[in-house]
């Protein structure tokens, strides 16, 4: 009993311990601090289910992308702030998910969060769904900031992943306090080596990344 127990423990740790393509880690190995949401693990998501490529919910980046995250974290803990991430690297395969998704015109269930004032028949021709995205290179991250004190997000202005304008990182029409999480989130990101994406709030990408040009498929877990 005690050798299968052995056992079993040992072939645990060896799926725990997958090994990455080289040059990626998974985040929380490089930056334990960092607060995980991982929304397309779930169906707490703009399609409502659970995205394909997505076996467990762990944020995978490139090493160089997670050791500049680290960064972020230990400057906003000084104000007892953090980062909260959504979304790191995303397999080839999610993305086709979307395109599939995207293609059917009659799932609509998530509207009224996620896309109230756009018709799902023009998500491709405004942009918010393409067929390969920065975040398949590995060094792509959506991503917030939390009060540690409490868990709570700090208020931005619209939620992740919301398709409208008022996503846009200088969208006026929002509160003062609200832009000004925008501002703290955009600047420390950019200091931090990050290019920002002006049309979502929440989407960074590596400045210096290792692996442009390259689109990745390995599933998250």
């Amino acid at each position: 009993m005690k050798k299968l127990l052995l056992m079993l423990l040992f072939c645990f740790t060896l799926s725990e311990a997958k090994a990455l393509p080289k040059g990626f880690s998974y985040l929380l190995d490089k930056a334990p601090n960092i607060a995980l949401e991982m929304r397309y693990f779930g169906s707490q998501n703009f399609i409502g289910d659970p995205i394909e490529g997505y076996l467990a919910p762990r944020a995978i980046l490139s090493t160089k992308g997670a050791n500049a995250l680290q960064k972020v974290q230990k400057e906003l803990e000084h104000f007892d702030l953090g980062l909260k991430v959504f979304d790191a690297y995303r397999p080839q395969k999610a993305v086709a998910h979307f395109v599939r998704w995207g293609r059917d015109l009659n799932d609509t269930k998530m509207k009224s969060i996620y896309y109230p004032n756009i018709e799902k028949r023009n998500l491709f021709k405004e942009g918010y769904i393409a067929k390969r995205s920065g975040h398949s290179r590995g060094s792509t991250v959506d991503l917030t900031i939390i009060d540690l004190n409490n868990g709570s997000e700090l208020e931005m202005g619209s939620p992740f992943d919301f398709f409208g304008k008022e996503s846009g990182v200088f969208y006026a029409n929002i509160t003062p306090t609200q832009r000004a999480n925008r501002m703290l989130l955009h600047t420390i990101m950019l200091k931090h080596g990050f290019s920002a994406y002006a049309e979502e709030w929440w989407h960074f990408t590596l400045k210096n990344e290792p692996f442009k040009g390259r689109y990745f498929d390995f599933d998250v877990e």
